[in-house]
């Protein structure tokens, strides 16, 4: 139970930028800043691993459409690594207090994931891309000013991500109607791609214009 604010921080963070989350909160432990970072995330390895890997979401996560195509490859990620990150900060390998643990971060990671992706769906309905970058950095900043916080005083952290879970849930709902138009565009640009594609093989087949 006391570790379970930080797990649930933790998780949420993850949903955001997991990467960042492993970086940072390896960091902490591995300079000493604090004991509550298990020694597999201070690993060497694994620093240099989740530094590349934060700076390629900080590139890709600031650039318009490419963003939701991250999001979309890490639905899978981010959870699992929420859930293996609180896993691990709970101890006690294979104890029902981990699995639970586990379970709370990785379940705070899939939801607000799930908030990020849909935020930046309505985002992407934007015609402008600074919008992308300005929402970017300040997911950066959020992630890092709360997973910091988290470690000297995680059940105000918990309680912070926790309204923030809330509120972008809330907005997501608030913003739904924009993700629809924006999903129904993606679906007509993929069906023109594909009858382009089908008549361009038309017209090389038999050597004169199809339709």
């Amino acid at each position: 139970m006391s570790v379970l604010p930080l797990v649930f921080t933790s998780g949420w963070a993850s949903g955001i930028n997991a990467y960042a989350v492993v970086l940072l909160l390896g960091v902490l432990g591995a300079t000493g800043v604090t004991d509550e970072v298990p020694e597999a995330l201070q690993r060497p390895d694994v620093l240099i691993v989740a530094g590349v890997l934060f700076l390629c979401e900080a590139v890709a996560d600031k650039i318009p459409y490419v963003d939701s195509v991250w999001d979309a490859v890490h639905t899978v990620i981010r959870p699992v690594s929420g859930g293996v990150v609180a896993a691990l900060l709970a101890g006690h390998d294979g104890s029902l207090p981990q699995l639970a643990a586990g379970a709370v971060g990785g379940s705070s990671a899939l939801v607000s994931h799930l908030v990020k992706a849909g935020t930046r769906m309505a985002v992407n309905t934007s015609p402008e891309p600074a919008s992308n970058f300005v929402l970017s950095t300040l997911e950066d900043l959020g992630v890092a000013g709360i997973v910091v916080f988290a470690v000297f005083h995680p059940v105000a952290a918990a309680i912070i991500a926790g309204v923030l879970l809330v509120g972008g849930i809330l907005l997501v709902a608030f913003l739904w109607s924009r993700v629809r138009r924006f999903l129904r565009r993606r679906k007509q640009r993929r069906e023109e791609r594909r009858v382009a594609a089908a008549r361009g093989a038309g017209t090389r087949g038999t050597g004169t214009p199809v339709g």
